[in-house]
């Protein structure tokens, strides 16, 4: 008979499970502090280094073109989220801008822009340049000016400050003469029938293509050109782009006045002056015939000024 005394169990404790709860919840507390506080730091870092994502719409004529594809991409490497709306027609883009459609548009050049000014009691600023790009005549008909006969029709876009430009392309060319010799404001009112050699009319700038069956030859904008079905080599004149006299028909991004100083527009303009890519995109659009431009907004604005003081005592 063994005088061992029987091994009896320890009572098992109650506390045991409470315990183990405790510390299972007290551990998934500090993973959900500890996954805030990383979250929270990261979005910090993500706004220390500017990756805090800004949208930003901007509208253009040719928005199809590659190079705003390519611009829309490099925007979205310094945070900025581009939308590029198209529009057929110049007219619609100011007052989209205006009214808050859009953020910024990129289309026109300053006598453009100092003309809906005026005409619309607006502020619309420029906040960076882009290019100049040379207006040019067209024909379906001829091959070069010499052909144009006697009394022959030629079409120019009717937009105030491009009707300008077209006519002064067609006295630079002998086609017509112009009253004064001619300024940034000269309209048919100004054309010399009697000296002219050929006819004159204006007509919306983006049927000045579709009406070379029906004409001698027309000046055509530079957006209209391909889509036409032409080719920037097919002109049979132009005007000079380089020439210092051209620098109110510089194109600009336009802001709301009170816009103007925007670190986000104003970067989005760096951008694009910045981006050998897209400049190269927008040269070949054109054809080759961009005149590509770093101005500043100062310069940019004070043209304008001038442009706009001028246009109104015209007016």
């Amino acid at each position: 008979m063994s005088d061992a005394l029987p091994q009896i169990a320890p009572p098992k404790s109650r506390r045991t499970p409470l315990l183990v709860g405790l510390a299972v919840l007290v551990l998934v507390l500090v993973a959900l502090v500890v996954t805030f506080l990383v979250v929270r730091n990261g979005d910090d870092d993500a706004a220390a280094g500017g990756q805090e994502r800004t949208k930003v719409v901007l509208g253009t004529v040719g928005a199809s073109d590659p190079y705003w594809a390519t611009f829309t991409a490099e925007a979205a490497k310094h945070g900025i989220d581009l939308e590029v709306k198209d529009f057929a027609d110049y007219a619609q883009l100011n007052p989209a801008l205006s009214e808050g459609e859009l953020d910024v548009n990129q289309f026109q050049h300053l006598v453009y822009l100092s003309e809906y000014n005026t005409g619309n009691d607006a502020d619309l600023a420029p906040v960076g340049s882009t290019a100049i790009y040379p207006l040019a005549l067209y024909s379906s008909k001829v091959d070069s000016v010499e052909e144009i006969q006697q009394g022959d029709t030629v079409v120019v876009p009717d937009d105030d400050s491009n009707q300008a430009r077209g006519l002064l392309l067609l006295q630079s060319q002998g086609l017509v003469e112009l009253e004064g010799g001619g300024s940034i404001y000269s309209t048919l009112a100004d054309v010399d029938q009697s000296a002219s050699k050929v006819k004159v009319k204006a007509i919306k700038a983006d049927l000045t293509p579709t009406s070379l069956p029906d004409v001698t030859a027309a000046v055509i904008n530079n957006d209209f050109v391909e889509k036409a079905g032409l080719e920037f080599d097919d002109a049979i004149a132009k005007d000079d782009a380089s020439d210092p006299s051209a620098l109110p028909y510089v194109n600009v991004f336009a802001v709301r006045a009170e816009d103007r100083d925007d670190p986000t527009y104003l970067e989005l303009v760096k951008i694009y002056q910045d981006s050998k890519d897209v400049l190269a995109g927008a040269d070949e659009v054109s054809g080759g015939t961009a005149e590509f431009v770093k101005l500043p907004a100062s310069t940019l604005q004070s043209t304008l000024d001038e442009v706009e003081a001028e246009t109104a005592a015209k007016g």
